[in-house]
């Protein structure tokens, strides 16, 4: 069982920056890999990054390439989301999750989510 929560989330100018972190519980955080998504309203949640269990790859949107970096630290069940130069578009609720897959791409691989931060950008 692992147990995810987020912060960092907050109301940030466009071309700001803000940094999310989920803290997990749970012995074997460092065998899933740790993914965030996001769900703005009246759309699909959508993926935004991955940092794989298997040998540290990291996976990116096409939308936040360049822009955001995903990190973690195995030793304190943490996960991070550095998300420099936002855009109003980039509104949305921020979902940190768990997977066993490697690649973390799929929402339907995830088994654990937070409850999610809330993430504005404004014009």
């Amino acid at each position: 069982q692992v147990q995810l929560v987020e912060s960092g989330g907050g109301l940030v100018q466009a071309g700001g920056s803000l940094r999310l972190s989920c803290a997990a519980s749970g012995r074997t955080f460092s065998s899933y890999t740790m993914g965030w998504f996001r769900q703005a309203p009246g759309k699909e949640r959508e993926f935004v990054a991955a940092f794989s269990w298997s040998g540290g790859i990291t996976y990116y949107a096409d939308s936040v390439k360049g822009r955001f970096t995903i990190s973690r630290d195995n030793a304190k069940n943490l996960v991070f989301l550095q998300m420099n130069s936002l855009k109003p578009e980039d509104t949305a609720v921020y979902y940190c999750g768990a997977t066993p897959f490697a690649d973390g791409l799929q929402f339907v691989g995830y088994h654990y989510w937070g409850q999610g931060t809330q993430v504005t950008v404004s014009s």
